[in-house]
């Protein structure tokens, strides 16, 4: 991850701000920063993860929505890039014809962790997702081999950490089938 502007430029220039190659860029204070390539394995997991997402939710005829590197506003002037999340239908339906940025808490975040974001996605994104009302953060670390869970309670995240054959279990979702383990073998081929 790498700034790349010295320019300050609005939640708005962000929205519309284009370049001639396929980067992706998050928005930081105002910078736009560069996002590294995720690795294979980070998009293994974060395929696995949204298929098992959107089963459960046609299974469960719930009105929600998983997507992929949908943008989240955190701040005044910063959006991030989550690897998954799951938003409430209806308001998607609001947006279609604007770009894949909400401005709403979704409901629930997943951030895969590499070398270079552990930071990020510990410590930044933690608490500006925290602060932003979203009800359920999901740290996956395939380096660590563990998933950390956070549910917001009154403003602050409870974390429980997750190791191997650990159940994990989820606010959004009653019953999950689903361990470590077959989280972070989905990073494999």
């Amino acid at each position: 991850m790498s700034q790349t502007s010295e320019k300050i430029f609005s939640f708005e220039d962000y929205c519309t701000y284009r370049d001639e190659s396929d980067h992706r860029y998050e928005l930081v204070d105002g910078k736009l920063v560069l996002m590294n390539p995720p690795s294979f394995q980070h998009l293994l997991i974060a395929k696995f993860l949204e298929g098992y997402f959107d089963q459960l939710i046609r299974e469960k005829s719930l009105p929600l929505l998983c997507f992929k590197e949908a943008g989240v506003r955190t701040g005044w002037r910063k959006s991030r890039i989550s690897d998954l999340c799951i938003i409430e239908a209806n308001i998607i339906q609001e947006l279609l014809g604007q770009s894949a940025i909400v401005e709403i808490a979704p409901l629930l975040i997943v951030e895969i962790i590499s070398p270079e974001s552990r930071t990020r996605d510990y410590r930044y994104k933690r608490s500006e997702y925290a602060a932003l009302g979203v009800d359920e953060y999901w740290i996956v670390d395939p380096i660590n081999k563990t998933i950390t869970i956070l549910l917001l309670e009154e403003g602050l995240y409870e974390e429980t950490v997750y190791h191997s054959s650990d159940q994990l279990v989820s606010r959004l979702f009653s019953k999950l089938d689903l361990t470590v383990d077959h989280v972070l073998l989905s990073g494999n081929l």
